[in-house]
């Protein structure tokens, strides 16, 4: 009976009720194969394993999905800062960041097959996860966070609005008071015409231009009225003179008349008079529109301050990337349980970026990783034994053919030494036979 037991079992058949799969399995297709082939799983070697490849089809699943969470993140990102661009453009953008994504993961995961993998390596390509996963976390958390940071901006742009138009009030004032010595005020004064402290400058600097041309007025007059009486007095009848019979002025008289009637000329005296009036007429007009500049300045003030504000709140942000990133600094900061959402979620998406690499961290060396490494070291020891093989091959060939080129060599010198003792002996035949035809 013993030797009707056969050694092994039967081609499928088990000794127990778990049968043992063929080693190495048989190859499959689909998409499985092709998720694995993203992580750079070689199937023949996995084929000794296949207990794993559920394992690796979900590994590679999980690159799939974090490129897939790249993608929307970008497609969120540039649909809210980008809103302008043509759906195909975002379309486009985001199946290349896609694949960039993807291809980044890929090699990442593919870096770390086998056991010679260090743990700081491990970190490092962790490092690259976590600045990948802040990168895609951003925009997705701007979406979740969207209505609370769209009325967070609206309150801030208020705010900022407001503390505008009150800086423009305050430095300037209703009564056109001047606000340069005020450095808080430098960017926020406007120029508007009419008034009250313009038109009351005006009038200062009319008075002053009115009186320093008074003051030269009255001095050209004064000396003009003493060159008039000047000649009034040279030129009366007590000082004639009697010439050719007839009473006549003198020669002073004249000269007298003639400097006055120059002096007239050359001091402009009647137009710096009319000057004078123009003055005069202007400071009424400058005293009356003060009456009013009060009035009609506010207005004016009024309006310039508006359309400033208007201007400021145009160009205020509500769409960007910095304003959203300062929005959800803002919702965070003013709210515990928003703060605690965000930190949250920041982890969560960041967690879920990292995965790929993480899911190496906690999954150690498997048995594919051994494998790979027992042929890594084959690899390395048998490609080592082909060196040496091929040096020691060469080494013998050499020997071979300096051999080869010995023997070579003292042939050719046993060759030319025959042939000398050949010549020598032919001389010597050659010396006896006319020795003997001498005879």
């Amino acid at each position: 009976m013993a030797t009707d037991t056969p050694l092994r079992p039967a081609h499928g058949a088990s000794l127990g009720d778990n049968p043992s799969p063929a080693r190495p399995a048989p190859c499959v297709t689909g998409p499985a194969v092709w998720l694995r082939g993203l992580i750079g799983i070689d199937e023949g070697l996995l084929a000794w394993v296949p207990e794993e490849r559920t394992r690796y089809t979900w590994y590679g699943a999980l690159v799939v999905n974090t490129a897939l969470l790249g993608a929307l993140s970008l497609t969120l990102a540039l649909a809210s800062f980008r809103s302008d661009l043509p759906i195909a453009v975002v379309i486009g953008v985001a199946v290349v960041w896609f694949w960039v994504v993807l291809a980044m993961d890929s090699w990442l995961v593919s870096s770390t097959h086998g056991t010679t993998v260090k743990k700081w390596s491990l970190l490092l390509r962790f490092f690259l996860s976590i600045l990948l996963g802040l990168f895609i976390a951003e925009p997705i958390l701007f979406q979740i966070f969207d209505k609370e940071i769209r009325q967070e901006t609206t309150i801030s742009n208020e705010q900022r609005i407001a503390d505008y138009r009150g800086m423009l009030v305050s430095c300037n004032p209703t009564d056109g008071a001047s606000t340069a010595d005020r450095s808080e005020c430098l960017g926020y004064q406007l120029k508007v015409a009419g008034s009250p402290a313009e038109m009351t400058e005006q009038i200062k600097s009319n008075a002053a231009r009115t009186k320093s041309l008074q003051t030269q007025v009255d001095a050209i007059n004064k000396a003009l009225n003493d060159k008039m009486s000047a000649e009034q007095r040279l030129c009366s009848k007590d000082n004639w003179i009697w010439r050719n019979g007839v009473q006549d002025i003198t020669i002073t008289c004249d000269r007298a008349r003639k400097d006055s009637s120059d002096f007239r000329r050359t001091s402009k005296v009647a137009t710096y008079e009319k000057e004078l009036s123009a003055l005069v007429a202007k400071g009424r007009t400058l005293a009356a529109k003060k009456d009013t500049a009060t009035d009609s300045y506010q207005p004016l003030l009024q309006r310039a301050v508006d359309g400033k504000t208007r201007a400021r709140a145009a160009d205020l942000d509500t769409a960007g990337i910095l304003t959203k990133a300062r929005g959800l600094r803002r919702v965070a900061v003013s709210d515990g349980f928003a703060l605690f959402i965000t930190i949250v979620l920041h982890l969560l998406l960041l967690c879920l970026d990292a995965l790929p690499v993480l899911a190496k961290l906690m999954s150690g060396v498997t048995m594919y990783d051994q494998l790979l490494g027992a042929r890594f070291t084959v690899s390395r020891r048998t490609h080592a034994e082909g060196l040496q093989v091929e040096e020691e091959c060469a080494r013998k060939e050499y020997a071979v053919q300096r051999h080869r080129a010995e023997h070579d060599t003292s042939d050719r010198m046993r060759r030319v030494e025959r042939a000398a003792e050949e010549r020598t002996e032919l001389e010597e035949r050659m010396s006896r036979i006319l020795q003997t035809r001498r005879a």
